[in-house]
């Protein structure tokens, strides 16, 4: 006899509430959730389906079976009590849990995006408004409101201190001040197009744990057998919801969030276009950082062995070649395997008002032209100019910076890498190029900034133990605030178009897969007999092919344990 028992299962999914991906099987946008208790109700807006879900297993059941058509286009969910509170197109509406009839509380002049009640308040945000506006449950009277804290379409949680903000645009969890609507602290989700947000009580010890929903499509191959080639590319819904890891570290004015133990490897293969004779070769390579966010746990060499070097306090690996002849061919590089988590940090242009002058060393070091940023070009002064028009403060003046940047540049791959003259002159540009524009224009501002990057992760972090390669290499910036430290800012991907509003979701923020390589260093050089070569001399891609491999092992386990 088959004797199947489904004991263990549950167990582990007991065990491992809070920590698991909650996937409901016929889910296809997941929006507004809440929980009672450890039941979690989310409501599929594109089917109408109001789904009652067992986090531990995944199964759902419809609880409004007779209210479909009601249920469609809802985008914002909150239960108080024994009421269930829904927005819909332009309403609000509320209704008791057991009969789900619902009874319109208040209309606004634009859509109603997200809802959230405690006791007699009701928070309802609205993108086109830019505001939370906040009602009184009885009077249906709006009491005040506060400022969107992003610019993105709006979910509401709320605790009893905090009004929790999750922005899908922004990809950014914000906690607010219930009372003032002021932002306390902000944090990055770990996946993109988060569309709910719902609080977990444990009741055993009363920890708090966020979950946020996400919704929007992915490519993927299709086997077509009528089609000749048979593969073809199409999209389908992806939807789930996920605990929302954070800790936040008032003192240095950042937040944490989900991380992932990541196995990186780098390597080059000798396999030039040309053969050359190089006599006393040192090929150097720079290695991850340690940074807040990121943690360097081991690194090995690939092929042959590595020395160590420290410039400009970053480690670099250094190969060493007697000579490299015609027809040798080598494979050398690193593997590292790295803790990496998303960070965002919370600096207000009021908190760097008294910021001490920069440094002597800061100012011949990073306020100079020392990589073609065309900074005495008449296009790139008028526009260093123009760009933070009579601002002063040096926050506003990077903000200003970004966005006039964003205004003039669209994205585009390039081969090569143009100076910022030409770059703005053409207003289309790479991110290396978007770099070396910001670069300039924050340089000639009295900015100091740095380059950093190399590479991102794939973001496909259910791909566990799977090899993933990325497309490109990628390059951001990090500017310096004196008293603060060095912030990053992304180069190009909060450049949504349309001369904004532009997200700020990378502005003083990273997510989870951005790798950070040397630090305000160059990424690879070659030497042959002490001397540094160039890529007029020989660049390294007509010299080698580069390798690179991301392996997702596992997501960190949560803060504490």
């Amino acid at each position: 006899m088959l004797n199947i028992s489904f004991a263990l299962p549950s167990l582990i999914g007991s065990q491992m509430f809070g920590l698991r991906t909650i996937r409901p099987l016929t889910a296809a946008t997941l929006c507004g959730i809440a929980f009672i208790k450890d039941t979690l109700l989310a409501i599929d807006s594109v089917k109408g389906h109001l789904l009652e879900i067992d986090p531990t297993s995944d199964n759902s059941t419809i609880r409004n079976p007779n209210q479909i058509r009601e249920f469609r286009d809802v985008k914002g969910l909150a239960v108080w009590a024994d009421f269930l509170w829904v927005t819909r197109e332009n309403s609000v509406y509320l209704s008791k849990l057991s009969s789900l009839g619902l009874e319109h509380f208040v209309t606004l002049p634009y859509p109603a995006d997200g809802v959230a009640v405690w006791e007699s308040t009701v928070y309802v945000s609205c993108q086109k408004l830019g505001c939370i506006l906040i009602f009184d449950g009885n009077t249906r009277k709006e009491i005040t409101r506060f400022y969107a804290p992003g610019v993105g379409v709006e979910n509401l949680a709320v605790s009893l201190d905090t009004l929790w903000v999750c922005d899908r645009t922004e990809q950014t969890v914000y906690a607010m001040d219930r009372a003032t609507g002021e932002i306390q602290f902000s944090v990055l989700t770990p996946f993109e197009c988060p569309t709910g947000i719902a609080i977990h009580k444990n009741e055993e010890t009363g920890k708090e744990t966020l979950f946020i929903s996400y919704a929007s499509e992915e490519p993927y191959i299709r086997d077509n057998p009528n089609a000749d080639p048979c593969h073809e590319l199409t999209y389908r819904d992806r939807t789930f919801i996920h605990p929302l890891d954070y800790h936040y570290e008032p003192d240095k004015q950042y937040a944490l969030s989900n991380g992932y133990l990541i196995s990186m490897s780098y390597a080059e293969e000798i396999a030039p276009l040309d053969e050359v004779y190089l006599p006393d070769v040192e090929w150097r390579i720079a290695l991850p950082s340690d940074t807040e966010r990121q943690k360097l746990k081991h690194i090995e060499p690939i092929g042959i062995p590595f020395t160590e070097e420290v410039i400009d306090g970053e480690r670099v690996a250094v190969f060493k070649f007697d000579a490299l002849t015609p027809g040798e061919r080598h494979i050398f590089g690193w593997k590292a395997l790295l803790e990496v988590r998303g960070i965002k940090y919370r600096i207000t242009p009021k908190d760097v008002e008294n910021a001490p002058a920069l440094s002597p060393e800061f100012q011949t070091r990073y306020l100079v032209d020392d990589d073609d940023l065309a900074m005495d070009t008449p296009i790139v002064r008028d526009a260093a100019s123009e760009a933070i028009g009579s601002e002063t403060n040096i926050l506003r003046k990077m903000y200003n910076i970004r966005n006039y940047v964003y205004d003039e540049l669209s994205y585009g791959i390039k081969p090569y890498i143009d100076t910022p003259d030409l770059v703005l002159e053409r207003g289309v540009g790479s991110c290396g190029e978007y770099v070396g524009v910001l670069l300039a224009l924050c340089r000639l501002n009295g900015i100091p900034c740095r380059t950093v990057g190399r590479y991102k992760c794939p973001p496909h972090s259910e791909h566990q133990g799977v090899p993933l390669q990325p497309d490109f290499n990628h390059v951001w910036l990090e500017f310096y605030i004196p008293g603060f430290g060095w912030l990053p800012m992304e180069s190009n991907p909060d450049d949504v178009g349309n001369n904004g509003p532009y997200p700020t979701r990378f502005f003083m923020g990273l997510s989870w897969y951005h790798i950070e390589i040397g630090k305000g260093i160059t990424f690879e050089t070659l030497s042959s007999q002490g001397t540094r070569l160039t890529k007029d001399d020989i660049p390294l891609g007509d010299l080698a092919i580069n390798h690179i491999r991301f392996t997702i092992l596992q997501e960190l386990p949560p803060f504490g344990h």
